[in-house]
């Protein structure tokens, strides 16, 4: 039996991925967080699967969950909120099931910047004005970040920037990056992309901080600064430029 680790998405329950909603409902046990996953997606397991909210337990008891259920001879959905590859914790669950011996499949989600991207309605890499996006968060009482990867040292690449888990942060992050940016870079907060709640917040790296604390905003939301947030005048991309080579096409 399998262990499937499934990206649940952003919160919208439709933006799960078809592989994901498929898989969901052939599975027989499903461990979700029930903090962050839609309840409407619990609704494409079976009827009778054993479903396990994971909000309450450690890591050793959702790999005990996992464990049982693959002894047990069922397949197990794993689902993790946004994409399983970025911030989602399963690289320490595949350690412990690879020592166990469990077999496990990973199914990709839409994650959380890509669906702040959409309700912003911006592309985030724009030609001329930049071709960089750098996720990442900021440490504070979660695990400390590595060497060379605080916001200062980042920030002096001036690609734009996208930060998880760091909204209860916010006057940090800009002061970080104030001297990196300036004053009037464009910034945009959207908290609980995707969901009836959602909130977006615009303004300049100067006063973002101001209107996400006036909103109450705290948890849940991505950050973004950097120029292509607020790029009008920008060469067309290349792909599809009339001087482009093409080569014919073979029917």
């Amino acid at each position: 039996m399998t262990v499937y680790f499934i990206g649940a998405g952003p919160g919208a329950a439709d933006l799960i991925t078809v592989r994901g909603a498929r898989t969901l409902a052939a599975c027989q046990v499903c461990l979700y967080a029930g903090s962050l996953v839609p309840r409407e997606l619990l609704a494409e397991c079976p009827p009778d699967a054993r479903l396990v909210d994971t909000a309450q337990l450690n890591l050793d008891e959702i790999t005990a969950e996992l464990i049982r259920a693959h002894e047990e001879g069922r397949d197990v959905a794993r689902l993790h909120s946004g994409d399983p590859s970025v911030f989602s914790a399963v690289a320490e669950q595949m350690r412990r099931l690879d020592a166990a011996g469990v077999p496990y499949e990973v199914v990709p989600g839409v994650p959380a910047f890509a669906a702040a991207a959409a309700s912003l309605k911006r592309e985030l890499t724009v030609p001329t004005v930049g071709q960089t996006v750098i996720l990442t968060r900021v440490a504070n009482r979660a695990t400390a970040m590595p060497d060379g990867e605080d916001l200062a040292t980042l920030g002096r690449s001036g690609a734009l920037i996208v930060l998880h888990l760091a909204a209860k942060y916010v006057d940090r992050v800009v002061d970080e990056l104030l001297p990196h940016y300036g004053a009037d870079c464009p910034a945009a907060v959207v908290a609980y992309a995707s969901r009836p709640d959602e909130l977006i917040i615009r303004g300049t790296l100067d006063e973002i901080a101001g209107k996400v604390k006036e909103a109450g905003v705290l948890r849940t939301a991505v950050i973004m600064v950097g120029r292509t947030l607020g790029a009008e005048q920008f060469r067309d991309s290349h792909l599809y430029s009339p001087e482009r080579e093409r080569e014919p096409h073979v029917c």
